[in-house]
């Protein structure tokens, strides 16, 4: 349907292969001038970067209409615990490279979905400590930054920082974070090292189209800020959220994707603080797209005219002490954004992508959609997997997106099998 969102995917899979080129595609990111009457952060797609030729220009897909279209891709927690960890351990060893960490292994079954977007946005929930250590889990993380070159193995531009443990290392760990980020050529937004970089709109920019990123937490787990530095980690407020909405848009921002770390934990359903909290942002003219993030629960996509909140995305990637199938589910949500009239951008077509964690015999992010189209994928692993598809297909609608309006992709309504709990 997309042609040249098809040809970025068939190059893209290519160099999955080779983990290492889509790396450094996005090691590549360039900083550019935003332009407008507001300075921001912009970074150009590394995902049209690796497709184009030399000294050429990306440009957006265009649907049959001859529409500009661009799709953004968003995933649930990464929330790295000791024994996520563990295994980056093991499977460096099993690469000659004892004492290393590899988290490439474990993102490398989404990678494709991720790396054929034009954008995609991860949530970082943990800081993250010097290369060296110490690490810690919960209740107080410190994770090694080399998860980052995980995320960016998979195709991810960037991530989000805001969450209830941004604070959990203090004014230093917020630094180390954001220096990561950066020498890894992530974007971020959500906490900062300073007012300056606080207030300095992060915005993608994917050919001529800038796409800005937004990101807050409802609490830091009873940590509180440093007198004087509100900027370290943004907290829900919708004024300022607004504010801050507006001010990207000023800046040159043609779509704004908001970020909320919120919601009650292990609850599919949101609470009243979501559904009011969502009623007023998504209202907003500066807002196009809400993306929600903590519960380690899946939770509904639901539309509001002709935009989408997608209350929670459950984890990517985590490995919790108690593993049950709530933390083990996750779905990616697909927005393509269509340019309806020139300048305006609206979400004609979103996705919901199941995903599932394996815990054995190593731990891996599987696709759903990809692992049940498999034919190789085994007759007892397989119905695990369709029936982890149907319980999250049922989560994402469970507030009225039929499959009209919410699409997934290799499969269409829960089967029979589907449990409610």
């Amino acid at each position: 349907m997309f042609v040249a969102v098809a040809t970025r995917r068939r190059v893209l899979l290519g160099a999955l292969a080779g983990a290492l080129l889509l790396a450094a595609a996005v090691v590549g990111f360039r900083a550019v001038d935003a332009g407008g009457p507001a300075p921001a952060d912009t970074i150009e797609s590394p995902v049209h970067r690796q497709t184009l030729a030399p000294g050429s220009s990306p440009v957006p897909a265009r649907d049959p209409a001859g529409r500009r279209v661009v799709r953004v891709v968003a995933a649930g927690d990464v929330l790295v615990h000791p024994e996520v960890t563990a295994q980056a351990r093991r499977d460096a060893d099993r690469t000659g490279r004892p004492g290393a960490l590899d988290f490439a292994p474990m993102f490398a079954g989404v990678a494709p979905a991720v790396a054929g977007a034009d954008l995609a946005l991860c949530h970082l929930e943990t800081p993250l400590a010097d290369a060296g250590g110490p690490f810690s889990g919960y209740p107080s993380f410190n994770a090694p930054p080399q998860v980052l070159d995980g995320v960016r193995s998979a195709g991810f531009d960037g991530c989000s920082t805001a969450s209830n443990h941004t604070l959990d290392q203090g004014a230093d760990g917020v630094a180390r974070t954001v220096r990561a980020l950066d020498a890894a050529g992530l974007g971020h937004t959500g906490s900062a090292r300073s007012a300056a970089e606080a207030a300095t709109p992060r915005i993608y920019r994917v050919g001529d189209v800038r796409i800005a990123h937004l990101a807050y937490s409802l609490n830091f787990n009873g940590l509180s800020r440093p007198p004087g530095q509100p900027w370290l980690a943004n907290l829900i407020d919708p004024p300022e959220i607004l504010a801050a909405a507006h001010r990207a848009r000023a800046a040159g921002a043609d779509i704004v994707v908001l970020s909320l770390h919120w919601g009650t934990e292990y609850q599919h359903l949101p609470d009243a603080d979501q559904r009011a909290w969502a009623q007023q942002l998504i209202s907003s003219p500066d807002v196009d797209l809400i993306l929600g993030h903590h519960a380690h629960a899946v939770q509904p996509f639901q539309r509001f005219g002709d935009k989408w909140v997608v209350f929670g995305m459950g984890n990517e990637l985590a490995r919790h002490a108690e593993p049950v199938d709530d933390n083990r589910e996750g779905v990616m949500a697909r927005a393509t954004f269509t340019e309806t009239a020139p300048g305006r951008w609206t979400v004609t077509r979103m996705e919901a992508l199941p995903t599932w964690t394996d815990l054995a015999p190593d731990l891996r992010l599987v696709d759903l959609t990809a692992a049940l189209a498999d034919p190789a994928t085994g007759a007892g692993v397989r119905d695990d997997y369709r029936a982890a598809y149907d319980r999250v297909l049922g989560y994402v609608r469970a507030l009225g997106a039929g499959p009209d309006q919410l699409v997934a992709p290799g499969g269409g309504a829960p089967s029979p099998r589907t449990r409610s709990r």
